[in-house]
């Protein structure tokens, strides 16, 4: 067993702590630095394949000094492309294979057409001809009792780089059951990744090449030990107090304080309550500085400029960072609008999250950071977030997508809202004058704003496409029909575009800057 005295930097070990189901657990952990604080030693341990939020000081008394694995010479030197083997993982850069595989399904450049089938009152099949688009139904067991919708995908005999084609939307009589067999691994577990995502940039989440215009995306290649800890141990920000989850650049002297005091309209930072409260007779803020360009109730949005407001939108990303681990570039704000969500009382406008967006995007992003303070975080906060970067999308006329890597948070939110988003448009197709109904995937896309690569990403993380001799069939199951109805009843926050008072802008005009 090894004594206290022994423990160095780069040591691994189990550590004890508490699991979500306050258990005693005893995961595999890293020492990345030691302090002596009144001849007592404190360490601060990583939990390997655990996310850095997770990271803190620990006594010895939760070590066990028994397993410890002492460093090796050479693993103390990063590798080239500057991830040593002791960061932890990543969801969003860790694709795994049976999400890659299921990524090649449906090929982006190949003319669809969707088919949405509502259950109708069992009847007789009738028997088609054999170029009528139902034929292959007659080989699908209709004594099968189980109601489903499904959504058929045909791909034409040649393949044709686009998809504007209309598709044929009409109710099948019968009731049917899904065309292919159930594959291995057919749930998903919220981490799994469609290659769409990914394909976008590098491999590994990180854009391959010097981007023109500004980029929040952080370059994990110049980590090093200190940028790796909380250097921040609390955040008063108005009546909350919030303990960050990894590095910020604040000021050094400011790392070493117990309590780190923001006003919470300005967001400028001070060392003491006093100092705040006599900054508070001088600051005339009560909302954001910007123009306010939606209000519903007591939720306000403003729009930044970061260029406008330097002061405020790098201290608006000075505390961003305590949240985000990805994202980097705090000073740089000159290229960024900055959406700041608020929530009204007698008191003014407090910050509740934001996002913020490049005002020239080349790879059509409509976000580069986003965030939800923890203290509102779910309850429904990050998905009206996500939905008013839309619905400016919307009336910008484009469409759009968030700027990756995504956050693992950012991951399931960004997940949730296109599957909802998506299933809402197809459950609410109906037939008009008893002509079948028309839909494609571009259409899905100029009406929600997603961009075509996370809509048809979307439909293969839900796995509904399967293949069926020669079309793509996309089956809606009771389970996920009943799932939606039941997470939209919860969703009680929505983005009304009455309420939103928005003038898009030519930015490619540099006097505008």
């Amino acid at each position: 067993e090894a004594e206290v005295g022994e423990i160095i930097e780069g040591c691994r070990l189990p550590v004890l702590r508490r699991n979500q189901d306050n258990e005693d657990e005893w995961p595999l952990a890293e020492i990345l630095s030691v302090k002596d604080i009144s001849g007592r030693k404190l360490f601060y341990v990583h939990y390997i394949d655990f996310n850095k939020r997770l990271d803190e000081w620990v006594t010895h008394e939760r070590l066990d000094l028994k397993k410890i694995q002492f460093p090796k010479k050479e693993a103390k030197t990063p590798t080239k492309n500057g991830l040593p083997g002791s960061r932890p993982g990543s969801p969003e850069r860790e694709v795994p294979a049976s999400a890659q595989a299921s990524g090649k399904t449906l090929p982006i450049p190949v003319q669809i057409t969707l088919r949405f089938n509502l259950p109708k009152e069992r009847e007789a099949i009738p028997g088609g001809e054999p170029d009528q688009p139902l034929s292959s139904s007659s080989c699908l067991q209709p004594n099968h009792r189980s109601t489903k919708r499904k959504v058929e995908v045909v791909s034409p005999a040649t393949p044709v780089p686009s998809e504007t084609a209309p598709a044929s939307v009409f109710p099948q009589n019968g009731a049917a059951r899904r065309a292919v067999a159930a594959q291995p691994g057919r749930k998903r577990k919220s981490n799994c990744l469609g290659t769409d995502e990914d394909s976008q940039d590098s491999s590994d989440g990180i854009p391959s090449a010097p981007r023109m215009t500004g980029s929040l995306v952080s370059d994990r290649s110049h980590d090093d030990i200190v940028t790796r800890m909380k250097n921040i141990e609390c955040i008063e920000l108005g009546r909350h107090r919030l303990k960050p989850w990894y590095f910020s650049p604040y000021p050094q002297e400011l790392t070493t304080l117990p309590v780190l005091y923001l006003c919470e309209f300005c967001l400028k930072y001070g060392r003491s309550l006093k100092c705040l409260q006599r900054h508070l007779t001088k600051c005339d803020l009560r909302h954001p500085p910007g123009n306010e360009i939606y209000r519903k109730g007591t939720i306000s949005f403003f729009e930044i400029d970061g260029r406008k407001n330097k002061s405020y939108s790098q201290n608006l990303c000075l505390l961003a960072k305590c949240f985000l681990d990805h994202k980097t570039l705090y000073y740089d704000t000159d290229p960024f609008l900055f959406y700041v969500m608020t929530e009204y009382d007698c008191k003014g406008f407090h910050i509740v999250g934001y996002f913020s967006k490049e005002k020239e995007s080349t790879e059509d992003y409509n976000v580069a950071c986003i965030l939800t303070l923890p203290p509102y975080q779910r309850r429904g906060y990050g998905k009206l977030l996500i939905e008013f970067s839309y619905e400016l999308s919307k009336v910008e006329g484009k469409t759009g997508t968030p700027e990756k890597p995504l956050s693992d948070l950012g991951l399931l939110s960004y997940r949730s809202y296109w599957s909802q988003t998506i299933l809402e448009i197809l459950m609410g197709l109906k037939s008009e004058s008893g002509e079948r109904p028309q839909i494609t995937i571009n259409e899905i896309s100029e009406i929600t704003s997603i961009k075509k690569e996370d809509v048809i990403s979307t439909l293969q993380y839900l796995n509904l496409i399967n293949y069926y001799k020669g079309q793509y069939i996309l089956t809606l199951s009771e389970d996920i029909v009943d799932g939606h109805e039941r997470a939209m009843l919860k969703r009680l926050l929505r983005i009304d575009s009455k309420c939103l008072h928005f003038t898009p802008k030519d930015w490619s005009k540099r006097g505008k800057w």
